[in-house]
């Protein structure tokens, strides 16, 4: 399995150092050429690797972190989604008109036909995110939601390889409207900042 994670804001560093804590393999792409996104990759560590944007979507799992308005610039991208795990970790705030009562990740699942679509990954702010998962005992929660019951596993065993306890919702309309923006307001679980203690 191998990974990429689209977009490298403050949520896309935040991941990448997450890999990297595990030396764990992946790439980084934004809108920047991979060169001018070099120096912070390799800063972050040696397995995180910058490259364009159509060799990250190569990857198997791809990890969404770019502003909300840039996923469909990144749907584009390939012709094709069938055999892509996708994973939101985005946040639409405020909820833009076009979304017409949808959770955010339903609306951008539309985008990527094929794609097997987890929301995950988005509830924590990117400092808490880029921070040890592991603390006094216990893991840091991290929500995963989807209306494919079998997308969830592998990106699940992801969040614990890489130290996090990975919390099923359910549905991206039900459970996974816990973690959406919606009207004003947050959902519930936003920016809770939850633990696990091992059994």
């Amino acid at each position: 399995m191998n990974y990429a994670i689209v977009g490298f804001g403050k949520i896309g560093q935040a991941l990448a150092h997450a890999f990297a804590r595990k030396n764990i393999d992946v790439t980084v792409a934004s809108r920047r050429p991979p060169e001018a996104l070099a120096p912070q990759a390799r800063a972050i560590g040696p397995r995180v690797v910058a490259k364009s944007l159509g060799e990250a979507l190569e990857a198997d799992t791809i990890i969404l972190a770019v502003p909300f308005g840039e996923h469909r610039e990144v749907a584009k991208a390939l012709p094709s989604w069938k055999g892509k795990t996708v994973i939101d970790a985005m946040n639409a705030f405020p909820v833009p008109e076009e979304l017409d009562g949808l959770p955010s990740s339903a609306f951008v699942a539309e985008s990527f036909t094929g794609a097997k679509f987890v929301k995950g990954f988005n509830h924590l702010i990117a400092a808490t995110l880029a921070a040890d998962p592991i603390v006094e005992g216990g893991h840091r929660v991290v929500f995963l939601s989807s209306d494919d019951e079998d997308a969830i596993a592998p990106v699940a065993a992801l969040a614990k390889q890489l130290g996090f306890a990975p919390v099923k919702l359910g549905k991206l309309s039900e459970g996974g409207a816990l973690v959406h923006a919606r009207a004003s307001t947050w959902g519930q679980l936003i920016f809770q900042d939850l633990f696990k203690k091992e059994q």
